[in-house]
């Protein structure tokens, strides 16, 4: 398996590049942001742990772009991939993002994937434009227009929410395409759409029965016709080498430790202390 860590950004603590960095001299592998672009003030929107308006932590009000985040990260390391946990492209418009993600790419060389989310803040997403129920919709049609300006000399897309004649945009990612991750609850509803437009599954921070939805991912890649297997990336809490045991047998292909909302000096503790566990150590 690979390991990642995920560091859930903000205005104060530890800063991306010098998190990225400790996390690459530990022997980490890939290194995770979030995104809110705001958090309305007035939400209808339930968050998923509390259930209410209320939110588990403030780091939300106070989340960094990540692709700035990125960006320092890239520029201090030169093996760790570079990815979002989770991105919400549907908030922003597709030739502009794929123009972003696409420099960072070059620019690291080729190693940003793209973690992606529905979002559910569907009051965020009413502030940008996007109906709470065509949300997958939108998200589909901007990475489906981001694809083609990636892949082709000449990009056009005709979409509900997404259109554009044909045009030129350089640079292309450094690989024949940015890899798609989706992080959402492991529903057949989730695997249907990841089958059909996603290279991978993130979990949420409390999924359970992974064996369960592993298979059932499994077998609606297949039935979608997909070639392989998808990746399987586990958000996981302390370290647990039994845990990592079993999700291994499952088919887990990365697990992601969050790190702790510390001081700069604890968290590069932390994060060398975690890596002299890891098996691939």
């Amino acid at each position: 398996m690979r390991y990642g860590v995920v560091l859930f950004t903000s205005d104060r603590g530890i800063t991306p590049a010098d998190a990225a960095k400790a996390a690459e001299d530990a022997g980490f592998d890939a290194f995770y942001v979030p995104e809110h672009t705001h958090i309305p003030v007035v939400r209808a929107a339930a968050h998923p742990q509390t259930g209410d308006a209320s939110l588990p932590d403030d780091r939300y009000l106070r989340t960094l772009d990540p692709w700035v985040a990125l960006a320092t990260a890239a520029a201090v390391t030169d093996r760790i991939t570079l990815s979002t946990a989770v991105a919400l492209p549907a908030e922003h418009h597709p030739i502009t993002l794929a123009k972003t993600i696409a420099s960072l790419d070059h620019l690291s060389g080729g190693r940003v994937e793209l973690g992606v989310g529905f979002g559910w803040n569907t009051d965020e997403l009413a502030h940008h434009g996007v109906p709470a129920n065509k949300r997958r919709t939108v998200l589909r049609e901007h990475l489906d227009a981001m694809r083609a300006l990636w892949s082709q000399e000449e990009a056009e897309f005709a979409g509900d929410f997404a259109r554009f004649g044909p045009s030129w945009s350089w640079p292309k990612p450094v690989r024949a395409g940015v890899p798609v991750l989706l992080g959402a609850g492991g529903t057949e509803k989730t695997f249907t759409w990841l089958a059909a437009h996603a290279d991978g599954w993130i979990t949420t921070p409390t999924e359970d029965d992974l064996g369960t939805k592993i298979e059932l991912l499994h077998r609606l890649w297949r039935d979608g016709g997909r070639d392989g297997t998808p990746r399987v990336i586990a958000l996981a809490g302390r370290y647990d080498a039994d845990q990592l045991a079993r999700w291994a047998d499952l088919g887990v292909t990365e697990v992601v430790f969050g790190m702790p909302d510390r001081t700069a000096d604890e968290v590069r503790g932390y994060l060398a202390h975690l890596g002299t566990k890891l098996p691939a150590n």
